[in-house]
């Protein structure tokens, strides 16, 4: 179940967007034990999911999304999938890093790729029923185009940031 992604926060009136979120948060207070510490950060922050704050990924774009799979065993036959996110932040004065250190699974779906993926729209945390984190992520697309959805199952995200130098 989705709580403050597009499909909740495209509505006319903002008081009734405003009290969508209300669900959200009494989610995260009722799984706050569950949470990975990293992503418990994140949403329990109070910058995360606003649009001035220059460390909030709202209107970033995409700079890079990296898969690793370290390797372990005799013949390097233990693995593991990590993923780095790494996006020039919306004020474009600092660069933002999500770090997923063991991914469980994912979904990238983009119908329209050619002008890249746009701003990041909108993301939320979720638990699975197994207990790992949910990112659901959305890009708004360029024009002409539906945006993408990512989701990205993990054991925690590591977020950092640092200034960009031009």
């Amino acid at each position: 179940m989705s709580y403050i992604l597009s499909a909740q926060r495209d509505v006319d009136n903002p008081d009734e967007a405003r009290r969508l979120w209300n669900p959200y948060h009494e989610y995260l207070r009722e799984n706050q034990a569950r949470f990975p510490p990293g992503a418990h950060t994140l949403v329990s922050s109070d910058w995360y999911f606003g649009f001035e704050d220059h460390r909030a990924p709202h209107d970033a774009w995409l700079e890079s999304a990296t898969f690793a799979e370290p390797a372990l065993g005799a013949r390097s036959e233990v693995r593991h999938l990590s993923l780095r996110l790494r996006l020039l932040g919306a004020y474009h004065d600092q660069w933002l890093e999500f770090f997923y250190p063991k991914v469980f699974a994912y979904e990238m779906s983009n119908q329209r790729s050619d002008a890249g993926h746009g701003d990041w729209l909108y993301d939320e945390f979720r638990l699975t029923p197994q207990g790992h984190l949910l990112h659901e992520i959305e890009w708004a697309g360029k024009a002409g185009s539906s945006g993408s959805r990512w989701l990205i199952e993990a054991s925690d995200v590591e977020f950092t940031t640092s200034e960009r130098r031009t």
